[in-house]
């Protein structure tokens, strides 16, 4: 075995390092991203005291009585907490009393976060200060209109009735609006409906595209109806920290701040690897979060004779998503959001989308009769696969490295050297396309927090 590779896993959960030993014949490419150093108290401080096309928030919030904070849940991996004091701080300084903040975590159609998490989440002081509320995507909810693409907005109470409402979050890659940050907070604390309809009025522009969609202007104006103007917005390292901040009007930062992160996490795409290897971590809580966040390059490569390996500590089991249920049983919600999605194509979107997935499916029989793909192996560490299936969704689910490596060679035989691609902090990573272009704006005055990035890691 060559030396180990060191990884980090278990994020929330004891964001632990691994040590990951490879045989000698894997000739291993890590893609590390290059990230600046952490941010300091002080320039988290500047962040806050010059916002992008703003004031303070001790300006924003002077004379208000029930400010309300947006945060995310323990299925992104900002670390709210961090930066939490500070914003507290700026409250204060503008007369608002602890006991008067709301926050609001904003969980969507995940599972409720508990006590323990929000803990983890906001911090001791918010925690113990503030009122904070776990999202209801069934309960609590008011509706407050219907934007111009027909999606009701179906909101949270409390986030109603806030005089002034901001959120802190943080820019990622995903499959519905390609990245998150900005007006995509707000979805976390829309109700079920508005949630569903969202997602089977727009299709997902993929996985870290930059283009503009109908999904991102459709949360615009959501946000717009919550009068939410003010965001803070962080960017992270590979271990989970702050390292670039932004703050103030997120629609004219938003754009420098994808630029920034695709600077940081682009990584060649999976296309001449024998075996991939795709650590899910920092999004590695559950099964059902690991797969739709960390696997990215796995699904990106399901070429026939290509190993594919997934890391994921999935210390809260299965995990649960209400919309996209990775274990539940078919319950048509998939079925009844693509034909209201059809429904409302005009007659020359109907015979493209019908052309383009003939050819997608035709290909996939084609392909299928040749080969089919190997399964992907989900390693767990400290035998978390005991609270697991077995194998779900393609998934073979072990707690033993050694049975991994020993999968691996059996399905490349016979040959000897393996070219293998190793993704460390995989839900963070942008793989290279071609034919996406990355936007930034020009003329917009953002502030970031940020330094020049640092080296390789090895």
């Amino acid at each position: 075995m060559s030396p180990a590779f060191q990884l980090r896993t278990a994020a929330w959960y004891g964001d632990r390092l691994l040590d990951l030993p490879v045989p000698d014949e894997w000739e291993v490419d890590v893609f590390w991203p290059q990230t600046p150093p952490l941010l300091s108290d002080d320039q988290i401080t500047a962040c806050l005291e010059c916002p992008t096309n703003q004031a303070p928030l001790r300006r924003l919030c002077a004379g208000r009585m029930r400010p309300v904070i947006i945060v995310d849940d323990l299925n992104r991996p900002t670390p709210v907490s961090r930066i939490m004091p500070f914003v507290l701080s700026q409250l204060r300084d503008a007369g608002v009393s602890l006991r008067n903040v709301t926050i609001v975590v904003a969980s969507g159609m995940h599972a409720s976060i508990t006590a323990d998490g929000i803990f983890k989440k906001v911090g001791a002081e918010a925690a113990a200060e503030c009122r904070v509320i776990p999202h209801d995507h069934r309960n609590g909810l008011v509706t407050i209109g219907t934007t111009s693409f027909g999606t009701p907005v179906t909101v949270n109470k409390e986030v109603v009735a806030g005089d002034f409402v901001f959120g802190i979050g943080g820019v990622y890659p995903n499959h519905t609006a390609g990245f998150g940050g900005g007006s995509k907070l707000v979805l976390g604390v829309l109700g079920g409906q508005s949630i569903t309809r969202l997602h089977s009025r727009h299709a997902s522009i993929g996985w870290g595209d930059t283009r503009a969609s109908n999904f991102r202007r459709d949360l615009d104006e959501i946000a717009r109806l919550l009068h939410v103007t003010t965001m803070i917005s962080l960017l992270i390292n590979a271990d989970r920290e702050v390292v670039c901040m932004y703050s103030g009007d997120y629609l004219s930062y938003h754009p420098d701040a994808v630029a920034s992160w695709r600077k940081m996490y682009t990584a060649p795409a999976p296309d001449v690897a024998d075996v991939i290897l795709s650590n899910a971590y920092p999004n590695d809580a559950s099964l059902t979060f690991a797969q739709m966040k960390g696997m990215t390059p796995l699904q990106r490569s399901a070429l026939p004779g290509v190993s594919r390996i997934a890391i994921a500590s999935c210390s809260e089991g299965v995990g649960k998503h209400h919309l996209f249920p990775l274990t539940a049983p078919h319950d048509f919600r998939a079925l009844r959001r693509k034909a209201e999605r059809f429904a409302r194509m005009s007659l020359d979107q109907m015979i493209r989308t019908v052309a383009r997935r003939s050819r997608r499916v035709l290909r996939r029989v084609v392909s299928q009769r040749r080969t089919s793909p190997n399964p992907i192996w989900l390693y767990c560490p400290d035998n978390r696969a005991a609270q697991l299936p077995a194998t779900v969704a393609g998934i073979n689910v072990v707690s033993s490295w050694q049975e991994v490596i020993k999968a691996v060679s059996h399905e490349q035989q016979p040959k000897r050297r393996l070219r293998v691609f190793l993704y460390p902090c995989s839900p963070l990573q942008c793989l290279e396309l071609h034919s996406c272009s990355v936007s930034q704006s020009a003329d917009a005055e953002s502030t970031m927090v940020c330094t020049e990035p640092a080296a390789n890691k090895n």
